[in-house]
């Protein structure tokens, strides 16, 4: 059975650099950004493996080379872990609301009585802020390194393209993000899907995560060849997301959509058991998942020239709407503990987080 993927733009970061380049760019990531808010991006600074003069970083006195299958190898480290040790360094996401650390498997309840095959270790943007184990220790500068590239070189562009989109000033969403402040609680993933049993693929249709949107502001996914991911398009279809050799694939959140008013949408996108060729394979996956600061409260920016022409969209009133901190809490605590409940349509489940009304595609 072919696999079905969607068509989506691809955003060239060299073109950064010129005026030209950059205005070209804002055109195109407003356009992505309108449709389905999923794009690529290329051309980030790190290249896909080792060449005979890779670019290098330095951080301190060490120099790091910047190449992306480094980090895919180091990104098994967490998951060598001893299940003992691991217990040492437990996320508290239901205390807290809160990643930074593990979760481990079987935590969330996916869909009639099956729990989740996926685990993941969790980093604060400052990586020395929190003790990690002790087979990570050695790979903490690299890993610093390789988050400050994300933030710095790839997420700071985006957002300043994303603030002129709809005639914002420059500035306005990358002084709303802070790397490494303990207020912000940005983190940087290394991630594992597990195969599943056949009865429990049977049972939840083969969704390992149902349809949602993600919390956050900006999510950065570094492409990896096993399918899994797809995206639910305006007209109601999942299309897979195809895998592009050192691309990252960048999706809009919650917390973007409710500062644009609207303007740009937050994506409907789930993990699916992979194709037929794939089945059986562990999935690793490297993200950085960009929240606002804690402090901001998400209200639309009603300053913006495009926005007043086109309207804004709310989710609440602006005396209602969360901050940042008490959003991303209620959604992180609540995701795969709660029991949503059927929305007014078929096949959509609705939760109340914050004053927000979450949906759950299935």
């Amino acid at each position: 059975m072919p696999v079905d993927f969607a068509d989506l733009a691809i955003i060239d970061l060299e073109k950064f650099g010129t005026p030209e380049g950059k205005a070209t760019l804002v055109k195109d990531i407003r356009n992505a950004m309108n449709t389905v808010s999923f794009f690529y991006v290329i051309n980030h600074g790190y290249t896909q493996e080792q060449v005979s003069t890779p670019p290098v970083v330095l951080l301190g006195n060490n120099e790091f080379r910047l190449e992306t299958r480094r980090m895919f190898d180091i990104a098994e480290v967490p998951f060598t872990v001893s299940e003992e040790e691991k217990q040492k360094y437990v996320a508290k996401i239901r205390e807290n609301g809160s990643f930074q650390g593990y979760k481990l498997r079987q935590f969330w309840h996916i869909d009639a009585g099956v729990r989740d095959q996926i685990e993941h270790y969790n980093f604060h943007t400052d990586v020395r802020l929190k003790e990690h184990p002790e087979a990570l220790r050695p790979f903490l500068p690299e890993i610093d390194a390789f988050v400050r590239h994300n933030y710095f070189s790839i997420l700071l562009p985006l957002f300043r393209l994303l603030a002129l989109g709809p005639e914002l000033p420059e500035e306005t969403f990358t002084e709303k993000t802070t790397l490494g402040s303990p207020s912000s609680d940005t983190y940087f993933r290394f991630m594992k899907y597990y195969p599943r049993s056949f009865g429990d693929e049977e049972k939840t249709k083969n969704v390992w995560l149902k349809g949602h949107t993600d919390t956050g502001a900006l999510t950065l996914l570094w492409s990896q060849p096993v399918s899994a991911l797809q995206i639910r398009t305006t007209t109601g279809e999942w299309k897979w997301v195809k895998h592009i050799d050192n691309a990252l694939v960048v999706n809009a959140g919650d917390s973007l959509e409710f500062l644009s008013g609207g303007f740009y949408k937050a994506t409907i996108h789930r993990v699916h058991q992979p194709p037929l060729d794939q089945q059986g394979l562990p999935r690793l996956g490297v993200f950085y998942f960009s929240l606002f600061d804690d402090d901001v409260r998400l209200v639309p920016l009603a300053e913006s020239p495009v926005l007043q022409r086109v309207g804004i969209i709310r989710k609440t009133d602006d005396e209602l709407a969360p901050t940042m901190e008490a959003y991303r809490k209620g959604r992180t605590s609540s995701y795969g503990q709660t029991s949503p409940k059927e929305g007014k349509e078929k096949g959509i489940e609705e939760e109340e987080i914050a004053g927000v009304v979450v949906r759950h595609y299935n």
